[in-house]
C-alpha cells in the first residue's frame, strides 16, 4: 500500500462503539465535517465501527482524506476491510500508537471507552515529557468527559500534576472551539514517515 501523502491530520481518539446515546455519533460525524471542511485530514484507529467509523465518515463525505492504522491482531479480528479509509496494517498497539502520533498535527478525543483514556493520557504523558508538542483537546460535550477532567483537577490538587502539565489537555465544549484549540487554521504540516 502507497504510503500517506503529506497533510494535515488531526489524530482522533474515540470509541469502536457507539455508546448508549446516538448524540455520540452525531457529534463524531459533525467533527469528522467540520475536520473535512477546514482543510483537515483524519488518522484513527481504523475502525469501522461506532464513534471511529461516524468521524470518518463525516470526513470522507465532505472529501477530507482519511488514514486508518491497525495492528494485525484487530484486523484478524475486527477486518480492516469494514473501516472507511486507506487503511495501514502494523505489527502492535504500541507500532499503532506509533505511527498515529508520528502522522498528526493534533490529537482531538471524543466519547470512548479505556483505549481512548489510555490514548489520552499517552499523549498528555509524552507531551508532559517533551517528546511532543502537538495540540491534545478534548471534546467535553455536554459534559461526557467531566468525571475525567476532576480527576485531573485532583492531581493537581494532590501535587502529582503540575499546572503546566495540567493545561496539555485542552477542554473544548464544541466542535468549533475543539478546532479552534487544534488550530485548525495555521497546524503545521505532519511528516512523511519512511518505510511504510
Amino acid at each position: 500500500m502507497r504510503r500517506p501523502e503529506r497533510s494535515r491530520r488531526i489524530a482522533v481518539f474515540c470509541g469502536a462503539r457507539a455508546g448508549s446515546r446516538r448524540e455520540h455519533l452525531v457529534l463524531a460525524r459533525d467533527f469528522g465535517t467540520a475536520l473535512a471542511r477546514h482543510g483537515l485530514d483524519l488518522v484513527y484507529g481504523a475502525g469501522g465501527t461506532g464513534v471511529m467509523r461516524a468521524v470518518a465518515d463525516g470526513v470522507l463525505e465532505h472529501g477530507g482524506g482519511v488514514t486508518g492504522v491497525i495492528p494485525w491482531a484487530l484486523h484478524d479480528r475486527d477486518p480492516a476491510g469494514r473501516a472507511p479509509g486507506a487503511v495501514f496494517m502494523v505489527r502492535s498497539m504500541h507500532d499503532r500508537k506509533a505511527l498515529v502520533y508520528e502522522l498528526a498535527s493534533g490529537f482531538a478525543v471524543l466519547p470512548g471507552g479505556l483505549d481512548t483514556l489510555d490514548e489520552l493520557m499517552e499523549v498528555a504523558t509524552w507531551s508532559g515529557l517533551s517528546l511532543l508538542d502537538k495540540p491534545v483537546v478534548v471534546l467535553n460535550h455536554r459534559g461526557f468527559y467531566d468525571p475525567m477532567l476532576r480527576m485531573l483537577d485532583h492531581l493537581l490538587a494532590e501535587g502529582f500534576l503540575t499546572p503546566r502539565e495540567h493545561r496539555l489537555v485542552q477542554v473544548a465544549e464544541t466542535v468549533e472551539e475543539a478546532l479552534a484549540l487544534l488550530g485548525a487554521g495555521a497546524l503545521s504540516q505532519a511528516p512523511v514517515l519512511e518505510g511504510i
